[in-house]
C-alpha cells in the first residue's frame, strides 16, 4: 500500500487513497489495497472496513470496487475471521466479518451483473459459514441478509441452493431468532459483548437504546430469513422441505416485514406456497393457518391482500376448497365491497367470482360445504342482483328508499340512546336492507353502528365482520375511525393483540388528521381508552414475549431485567398523549339526521 500522506494521521490510510486525483493511480491503488488487506496483521483494519461499509450503504449500484474486486477481499476477510481467531480477538478485527458480508449484501441488493461477480469471487461458502453460527447472531443476520439478495436472481439462485443446509439453517433461522436475540443478548445486560452493542447502536450507548435496537434487528434477522426461504418457495422442488406443520402453523406469527416493507413476511411466504399444488394441501390441513389468514385478510396492515389471495388459491383448488370453505367464507363475505387493494384492481369482484364458483362446483368431487356458508353466498349473490336492479331504478324511487333508510336508522339510534341495543342493531339491519347499494357512505355508518351494538352484546366476531364491511366500504380504504376503533375492541374481545394494536393505532392516526373536513374527527387530546388500548396491545405484542415467557418471565420492552405482568403499571406512552384524535367516537349513534341529498354530497352522518 502506498503510504498515507504526511498530515494523515493513519499509516497506509485508505482514505488518503481515495483522495487521490489521477484516476488511473487511484484505480491502481485500491486494487492492490483489496488484494493485500486480507493478508495483513497491522491495526487500524476495521476503518477503511467501516468506510467501505458506509459507501456500500449510500451508492450500492456503482460498480468501481466490484471491478476491482471487493467481493475477493471481504470473502478472504470473512474466511480469516473464521480460521484465526487470534487475528479476529486482536484490536477492534471483531467488527470485520460482520462489515464484510454487511458489504457484499449491500452490493448485491439490486444489481443481478453484481451478484454473479460475488458468486465468481466466492462470497457463498463464507457466508454460509456464518449461517451455521460459526461466530454470533450478529454476523448470523448479515450472512442470511447477502444469501437472501443473491438468491433473488435467477442467475445466482441455482449456486445458493447447491449448498444444500442453506434452506434447512434458514428455516430454523426463521423459527429461532427472536429467543436467539433475546437469550444472546436483550435478557442479560451485564453479559451483552460490547462490540454487539456498538454495532446495534453506532456509538450511541444506552441499554434502553441497546434494547430497543436488539428487538428491529431481531426482527430483521427473521424477516430475511423469510426473504431467503421465500427464494426458495418459488422452486416446487423444495416446497416439501419447506411444507413442515412445525414450521407452517409458525408463519402467520411472522411479522418481521414489519421492519422491511419488501419483505414477504411470514404471510407472503404462504402465499407463494400456496401458489404450488405441492403447497396448498400442507396449508389447508393446519386449521389454525386459515384461522390466522382469515384474521389477517380483514386486518388493516400492509399483508391484507397476501392474505386474501392465499385464502382464494386455497378455493379455487378442489382438493383443498372443501377442507377451507366453512372458515374462509364468512371472511371473504365481508371484503366483497373491496374495488382496490394495493395493485389489485375490483379485488371485491375476483371475490365474488371466486365465491360463484364454489357454489357451480359444490357436489362436484368432495367440495361441499355447511347451510350456514351457503347462505352467506346467497347473500352476496342476492346483493349483487340488487346492485343491477337498482341501477334501473328510477331515482324518485332511490330516494324514497333512502329517505326510508334514514327514518330506520334514526329510530335505531333512538334505540341505542334508550339502552336498547338489540332492538337498535335490528333497526340498523333494517335500514341496511333498504339503504341503495351505492349509498356506500350511508352503509359505512350503518355497518359501523351495527358494530358497536355487537361490541355491548358482547358479539366480538359479528362486530369484526361489520366494522370490516364498513372499512371496505369507506374511501379510503380501511381508514374509516370509528369502525378501527370497534374492530380494535372486538379483537380485543378475543385476545387478538397484534389485530388489535394495528386497528387502534391506525384509529388513533385517522382522528389526529387535522385538515379532516369532518368536525367530529378533527385533532383533540388522546382519549385514555385509547392510550390504554395501544399499551395494553403493545405488551401483548411484544416480539420477545414468547422467548422471554420460555425463558422464565415476561420482561417489559423498555427496560430490560424489569418484569411486568398483567398489573404492572402503565408508563407514559409518549406518542399517544402528544397526539390528538377525536371523541370517542358514539357521535354516529346519537346524531340529529336530516335530509339527504345526492350521493357526492351527502354527509356521513
Amino acid at each position: 500500500m502506498d503510504k498515507a500522506t504526511p498530515d494523515c494521521p493513519y499509516p497506509g490510510c485508505f482514505f488518503c487513497v481515495m483522495k487521490e486525483g489521477n484516476p488511473s493511480k487511484r484505480r491502481s491503488s485500491i486494487l492492490k489495497f483489496f488484494r493485500e488487506l486480507p493478508s495483513q496483521d497491522e491495526d487500524g483494519q476495521v476503518l477503511p472496513i467501516s468506510g467501505l461499509w458506509n459507501t456500500a450503504m449510500a451508492h450500492p449500484n456503482d460498480p468501481e470496487f466490484i471491478e476491482l474486486g471487493i467481493f475477493e477481499c471481504m470473502a478472504a476477510l470473512i474466511w480469516k475471521g473464521l480460521k484465526n481467531r487470534r487475528w479476529l480477538s486482536h484490536d477492534q478485527n471483531i467488527y470485520i466479518p460482520y462489515y464484510a458480508a454487511h458489504i457484499i449484501g449491500s452490493y448485491t441488493m439490486n444489481m443481478e451483473e453484481f451478484a454473479e461477480r460475488a458468486v465468481q469471487a466466492g462470497v457463498i461458502p463464507p457466508l454460509v459459514e456464518l449461517l451455521r453460527g460459526r461466530l454470533t447472531w450478529v454476523e448470523q443476520r448479515v450472512a442470511i441478509r447477502a444469501l437472501g439478495h443473491l438468491g433473488t436472481y435467477p442467475s445466482t439462485f441455482p449456486f445458493v441452493a447447491s449448498h444444500g443446509e442453506v434452506l434447512e439453517l434458514s428455516i430454523q433461522l426463521a423459527l429461532s431468532s427472536l429467543e436467539i436475540v433475546y437469550s444472546h443478548f436483550y435478557q442479560f445486560v451485564d453479559t451483552r459483548m460490547g462490540y454487539h452493542c456498538d454495532l446495534l447502536t453506532r456509538g450511541m450507548g444506552g441499554v434502553e437504546m441497546e434494547s430497543k435496537k436488539a428487538e428491529e434487528w431481531a426482527s430483521q434477522l427473521q424477516c430475511w430469513s423469510l426473504q431467503l426461504i421465500n427464494c426458495f418457495a418459488f422452486k416446487p422442488e423444495f416446497v416439501s422441505v419447506i411444507c413442515k406443520p412445525e414450521f407452517l402453523t409458525k408463519l402467520p406469527a411472522m411479522w418481521g416485514g414489519l421492519v422491511n416493507e419488501n419483505s414477504p413476511a411470514g404471510v407472503g411466504l404462504l402465499r407463494t406456497i400456496c401458489h404450488h399444488k405441492l403447497g396448498r394441501g400442507p396449508v389447508a390441513n393446519c386449521p389454525g393457518i386459515i384461522e390466522a389468514l382469515c384474521n389477517i385478510s380483514r386486518s388493516s396492515d400492509d399483508w391484507q391482500y397476501m392474505a386474501i389471495d392465499c385464502l382464494l388459491l386455497l378455493l379455487q383448488d378442489s382438493s383443498t376448497c372443501h377442507k377451507v370453505i366453512d372458515k374462509a367464507v364468512p371472511t371473504l363475505v365481508d371484503l366483497t365491497e373491496i374495488s382496490t387493494l394495493g395493485d389489485h384492481k375490483k379485488l371485491g369482484d375476483t371475490i365474488v367470482n371466486a365465491l360463484q364458483e364454489c357454489v357451480q362446483t359444490q357436489g362436484i368431487g368432495r367440495t361441499s360445504f355447511s347451510a350456514h356458508t351457503k347462505e352467506l353466498i346467497d347473500e352476496v349473490w342476492n346483493s349483487r342482483q340488487r346492485m343491477k336492479f337498482e341501477k334501473n331504478m328510477l331515482k324518485e324511487d332511490l330516494h324514497i328508499k333512502q329517505a326510508a333508510a334514514l327514518v330506520i336508522k334514526l329510530e335505531g339510534n333512538s334505540l341505542f340512546s334508550s339502552g336498547n341495543i338489540a332492538g337498535a342493531a335490528s333497526k340498523y339491519s333494517e335500514a341496511l336492507a333498504l339503504c341503495p347499494m351505492r349509498s356506500r357512505k350511508e352503509r359505512v355508518v350503518l355497518y359501523s353502528n351495527r358494530a358497536q351494538c355487537h361490541l355491548l352484546l358482547q358479539q366480538p366476531m359479528a362486530a369484526i365482520s361489520d366494522a370490516t364491511r364498513a372499512l371496505c366500504l369507506h374511501n379510503p380504504l380501511n381508514r374509516h375511525a370509528k369502525s378501527l376503533w370497534r374492530r380494535a375492541q372486538a379483537y380485543d374481545m378475543l385476545g387478538l393483540a397484534k389485530e388489535s394494536l394495528l386497528d387502534a393505532i391506525l384509529f388513533i392516526n385517522e382522528c389526529s388528521q387535522a385538515n379532516d373536513p369532518d368536525p367530529s374527527l378533527r385533532p383533540n387530546k388522546v382519549p385514555d381508552y385509547a392510550e390504554k388500548l395501544v399499551k395494553k396491545q403493545m405488551r401483548a405484542a411484544w416480539l420477545f414475549r414468547e422467548a422471554a415467557i420460555k425463558q422464565g418471565g415476561v420482561h417489559c420492552e423498555g427496560e430490560a431485567g424489569d418484569t411486568c405482568g398483567e398489573d404492572a403499571d402503565d408508563s407514559e406512552w409518549e406518542t399517544a398523549s402528544e397526539s390528538d384524535i377525536a371523541n370517542d367516537g358514539l357521535e354516529e349513534m346519537t346524531d340529529g339526521g336530516g335530509g339527504w341529498k345526492d350521493d357526492e354530497e351527502r354527509h356521513n352522518a
